[in-house]
């Protein structure tokens, strides 16, 4: 069997190519894919960041939806014509972090779609205990929102978010406004800030309060609105310095600061906050099954208007100039690539 994969080849290009697909193994399923979207990790592939990690014959792509198509001999549950989306986590099952019940950190992590195959391709086998199936009704295009918006049900379950704090996002893309999302649906009272006039507009346009530090002193603001309290929580999702300083600045007394984004280098912290305000500090990384169980009831609900969030679609054949296109334009919040025109 054959099916049409998009293979990352380095110098940001990729060869579109007719690859034999193996039946499933006992342990795994076969989906048809149907959606996939570009993820902030699929661009720093593309740009060459991540060659050593992924090498040039990579199909990457991890925030998908599909059908199942196959399944194998040992797979219970599930059944060839179910609409799915994959938790694209490998874990060893047997190091600590695993032994203690956090797979999502395991010290052998495998993601699938960077460090094996993944979903830019229109045929794809993947362990059975990566399937989620998917509640009846829902629009495969918006299904290939559940793996980000994963991401944001995490870092807000982490946070602790809790109805009527006060929560400040620092970053209004695609993973931030998320964020803010599942964080309003918990109650709090959500401001974004950010640079970018497009996703600020974006985000006023969702009903959130913005700032942009280009124009105020944004620490000075929260706290003026919050009766000099400051932050209850705060989502470090910018990944830069001045983010950082920001995240100490903002923060309530015993506030929580939840970091999301990955730095590409080691940022200056003002520790001395900490002990000044009994700050606590906390890390964010991808998800937990039952992340993906609540972000499908979130979609299903309408907390994501997926509409306004899905920037663009366009077919497999155009995966490169799709990405091209994110490289030239910081406005977009989610493209999505059609793995199959009868989808």
């Amino acid at each position: 069997m054959t099916s049409t994969a998009a293979v990352y080849r380095g110098e940001k290009k990729f060869s579109i190519e007719n690859v034999t697909i193996a039946p499933p193994q006992a342990d795994e399923v076969q989906v048809d894919v149907a959606y996939c979207g570009i993820c902030g990790t699929d661009l720093h592939i593309y740009l060459g960041h991540m060659d050593g990690r992924v090498g040039f014959e990579r199909t990457i792509g991890h925030e998908m939806s599909g059908v199942i198509s196959a399944v194998g001999s040992n797979v219970k549950g599930l059944s060839a014509g179910q609409p799915i989306v994959v938790r694209p986590l490998d874990h060893c099952g047997d190091c600590p972090a695993c032994n203690a019940g956090h797979e999502h950190v395991c010290h052998n992590l495998k993601f699938i779609g960077i460090d094996s195959d993944g979903a830019f391709q229109q045929k794809w086998n993947v362990p059975a205990h990566t399937i989620h199936v998917l509640p009846e009704g829902l629009d495969l295009s918006h299904a290939a929102l559940i793996e980000p918006l994963s991401v944001a049900v995490h870092d807000v379950q982490r946070g602790n978010v809790q109805a009527g704090e006060d929560v400040l996002v620092i970053g209004g893309g695609p993973i931030g406004m998320l964020v803010a999302m599942v964080a309003r649906d918990a109650g709090a009272n959500v401001t974004i800030s950010e640079i970018n006039e497009n996703r600020l507009a974006f985000a006023k346009k969702a009903g959130f309060a913005i700032l942009n530090p280009k124009d105020v002193d944004v620490a000075k603001t929260i706290h003026e609105t919050t009766g000099g309290k400051g932050a209850d929580v705060v989502f470090e999702v910018s990944g830069s310095q001045p983010g950082v300083d920001l995240m100490t600045a903002a923060a309530a007394t015993r506030g929580r600061i939840v970091m999301v984004a990955i730095h590409a280098s080691k940022p200056e912290i003002d520790m001395f906050q900490f002990f000044w305000r009994e700050l606590d500090l906390l890390g964010a990384r991808v998800y937990r099954p039952e992340d993906y169980d609540k972000s499908m009831a979130l979609l299903a609900k309408g907390v994501v208007d997926c509409e306004a969030f899905i920037t663009d679609i366009q077919d497999l054949t155009s995966i490169e100039t799709a990405f091209e296109t994110l490289t030239q334009n910081p406005n977009a919040m989610k493209s999505m690539i059609r793995m199959s025109k009868d989808v």
